[in-house]
């Protein structure tokens, strides 16, 4: 009787105990001790990642759209002269008075396109008819190209004066000339924004 009571007794404290699991708490290899595993929809919901936005092509066709009806803007101020939609460039009322004075006044810059081009076709003709023509051709030219030089220093001047008149010497700002000077070598027509004076009718 000692002997069962004894080999129960010491088979009950050589018993060892058992070790519960928690469910998810099975160690999976590379993830470390007691982290828990993921679920198998968690894990495909994560690695489910779209490689291309499913809005990008709607994204980009209002953006196009968008910058199709700021350039549609754009062109319709620049025949009008609406401040509003004008590019940065031309915005300002400094720059309207620039525009407006070249426009009102009549420049020998507007015409150096034409003239030059006939001259340089005048010039490859008579090269081979009458090399002195063709000489004093290239003369007139060059007599033609220092007089426009000269016009455009005379418009820039009496242009400053009369800008630093009205807006004080903060309005010549850094490229203004040769915003008037560039505007001053463009055919009118071609000019843009269009004018919105003629000839002779000079800002206030």
């Amino acid at each position: 009787m000692f002997g069962r009571s004894k080999d129960g007794s010491t088979a009950g404290t050589t018993q060892e105990p058992l070790t519960e699991e928690t469910p998810g708490m099975a160690e999976v290899p590379g993830s470390g001790k007691g982290r828990p595993t993921p679920k198998r929809k968690v894990a495909e919901a994560a690695n489910r990642r779209p490689l291309v936005p499913t809005d990008r092509k709607a994204a980009g066709k209002e953006a196009r759209a968008a910058q199709r009806v700021e350039r549609d803007r754009q062109y319709a101020a620049m025949q009008t002269g609406d401040e509003k939609y004008l590019p940065a460039k031309d915005k300002g009322a400094v720059r309207r008075y620039v525009r407006n004075y070249v426009d009102a006044r009549w420049s020998l810059g507007e015409l150096f396109l034409p003239v030059a081009i006939v001259m340089l076709l005048a010039n490859m003709i008579l090269t081979s008819w009458n090399p002195d023509v063709a000489f004093l051709g290239l003369v007139v030219l060059y007599l033609f190209i220092v007089a426009m030089v000269v016009d455009v220093v005379i418009m820039w001047r009496r242009l400053r004066k009369r800008l630093i008149a009205k807006f004080g010497d903060d309005a010549i700002q850094r490229g203004l000339m040769m915003y008037s000077v560039t505007r001053v070598f463009q055919i009118r027509r071609a000019r843009l924004p269009k004018p919105q004076v003629k000839h002779g009718e000079y800002p206030e």
